[in-house]
């Protein structure tokens, strides 16, 4: 095992009715609230009614930023910075998914500078403080809920990236799985196949760490279990439970110990689909990783092996990958480039983003030399 420090400073609130507490918490920061959220499905479900009912009940003084996008943007994390900079807000609330948690994440660090938020990013900027952050979770992906990592673009650069400091942990996070029960088929199998990415990613980074391994397949058993048992009962409160924790699970750290670096150079394809093709991220993901894989099994096959034996009980590396790439079809995930309106006349766009961004991995490190295999493969097998 590499060695590794752990901490993890997020307080998590997980179960039934856990948000009728949130009064109480955003009270003990203070009484200006930044509440920052999507396009209105979160007034449809009645998360923001209850929401307000509590900030209401302790007399907060409640500005609000809405509309964050699937694909969030930097121009909407600037402006909500400047709106809770103006305000002098004593904490941030974001009530949605991972778009809205990574994009209040990155607002709390800005609101205390005078610069824009990608200074962060192109390391121009480092953070010294931060508002306090509260997210309310709405869909089980990213597991942002609990890590200090946050993925914004940039249009103007045409670029889509990740960051992490320890300043981005949420202070606290409300899951309550019943405010997932509205999240339609498809944005429930593209977060099915986000929380499967992250534990591989783990998975493939730098180290030998036996025990993360296992809570690995632990994590990636989970979802193949009960993911398509969901995708046909989307209403089964105990299986949307399941899945929340799963995703949290799988990006909080605790597959990390051990390693000291996951590898991410398939959630970077993932993002070139997504800031070209505005691509649902779960979904450029499901597209990535059967390719990924088919190009590693000849540099990493231990690792393969093992992944096989740890998921199915058989080190076969050909049926690991297939069995993989059949359970992403399974759930409704798409596997190839065509299913998400990307084609061929598309391919040299795409490559010649991936060069200017010099797409790569942590670990698994990838050249100009393996994009065009990349992309065949996400094209046609």
């Amino acid at each position: 095992m590499e060695n590794f420090p752990a901490s993890n400073p997020t307080k998590l609130h997980f179960g039934k009715d856990v948000v009728k507490d949130l009064g109480a918490v955003a009270a003990s920061y203070g009484k200006k609230v930044l509440l920052v959220y999507g396009k209105g499905s979160v007034k449809e479900n009645g998360l923001y009614q209850e929401v307000m009912r509590q900030l209401t009940a302790i007399k907060a003084e409640v500005y609000e930023y809405s509309g964050i996008r699937p694909n969030p943007i930097l121009e909407d994390v600037d402006a909500a910075a400047s709106l809770g900079r103006d305000k002098q807000v004593d904490c941030v609330i974001a009530i949605g998914g991972g778009s809205v948690i990574d994009s209040a994440k990155v607002i709390s660090l800005s609101i205390p500078v005078y610069h824009s938020a990608w200074d962060f990013y192109s390391g121009k900027s480092k953070p010294l403080a931060a508002v306090p952050l509260i997210a309310v979770l709405t869909l089980a992906a990213t597991g942002t809920e609990m890590n200090k990592f946050a993925v914004i673009q940039n249009n103007r650069s045409k670029n889509k990236a990740g960051w992490g400091h320890d300043l981005m942990y949420p202070a606290h996070s409300f899951l309550d799985p019943g405010y997932t029960l509205s999240v339609p088929a498809n944005y429930t199998s593209f977060g099915i196949t986000d929380l499967i990415a992250h534990a591989l990613e783990a998975y493939f980074g730098k180290g030998e760490a036996s025990l993360p391994d296992r809570f690995v397949f632990a994590i990636i058993k989970e979802a193949m279990e009960y993911g398509p048992q969901l995708m046909s009962n989307l209403n089964d409160y105990t299986l949307r439970e399941k899945i929340m924790y799963a995703a949290t699970m799988a990006l909080n750290g605790l597959t990390l110990h051990g390693r000291t670096s996951g590898d991410w150079g398939v959630h970077g394809i993932g993002h070139t689909l997504s800031v070209l093709f505005d691509t649902p991220h779960g979904a450029s993901l499901s597209v990535a990783y059967p390719a990924w894989l088919r190009l590693m099994q000849d540099r990493i096959p231990a690792r393969i092996e093992n992944l096989g034996l740890g998921l199915f009980g058989e080190a076969d590396i050909t049926k690991t990958i297939t069995r993989l790439e059949d359970f992403f079809k399974s759930i409704g995930s798409p596997v190839r480039m065509g299913e998400i309106g990307i084609g061929d006349d598309q391919i040299q766009l795409i490559r010649d983003h991936m060069l200017k961004s010099k797409l790569s991995g942590a670990v698994q490190i990838l050249g100009p030399e393996d994009y065009d295999f990349l992309l065949s493969k996400m094209l046609h097998l």
